[in-house]
């Protein structure tokens, strides 16, 4: 059974600028370490990708599999899950959520649930979803940061 994680950090730009980068699936290799490709294989009227797929090599972690994303009207939050079981994955449902803070800066809450497909004592799968979300999590912040704060 999948069990539902959640991280927060605050970005020091404003929401426009968070989802921009959340929503650029073809640069993720470029700032998201594990990653070994992305790509976008169908896109919604709107130019939003709808259906991404992730190649992931983290040592121990390697997978390749297919999301389905959906977005608010005002992308303030991204959605998405497993398109299908892949190699090391039952199921994955996870968002970002991302709040204006009002002075500039924004806050992203990641929820993350994942089942996987091979067994993991309960202990060490938490010690390593944190590990996930906070490298996750920190790589957003910096990417975002390094591109400025205006859009």
């Amino acid at each position: 059974m999948a069990e539902s994680s959640i991280q927060s950090i605050v970005i020091a730009a404003p929401v426009s600028r968070v989802a921009e980068v959340i929503c650029d699936f073809a640069r993720y290799p470029e700032w998201t370490e594990a990653l070994r490709s992305v790509e976008v294989l169908e896109e919604y009227e709107d130019g939003y990708a709808s259906q991404v797929r992730f190649v992931l090599d983290a040592g121990v972690l390697a997978d390749d599999y297919t999301l389905v994303y959906e977005y608010a009207e005002d992308i303030s939050r991204v959605e998405w899950h497993l398109a299908g079981p892949s190699r090391m994955q039952q199921t994955q449902n996870g968002s970002y959520d991302i709040d204006d803070n009002g002075d500039g800066t924004s806050t992203v809450t990641y929820r993350l649930e994942v089942e996987l497909s091979v067994g993991m004592l309960g202990m060490f799968r938490r010690k390593a979803e944190k590990m996930i979300m906070d490298t996750a999590l920190k790589q957003l912040k910096r990417r975002v940061e390094s591109l400025g704060a205006t859009n």
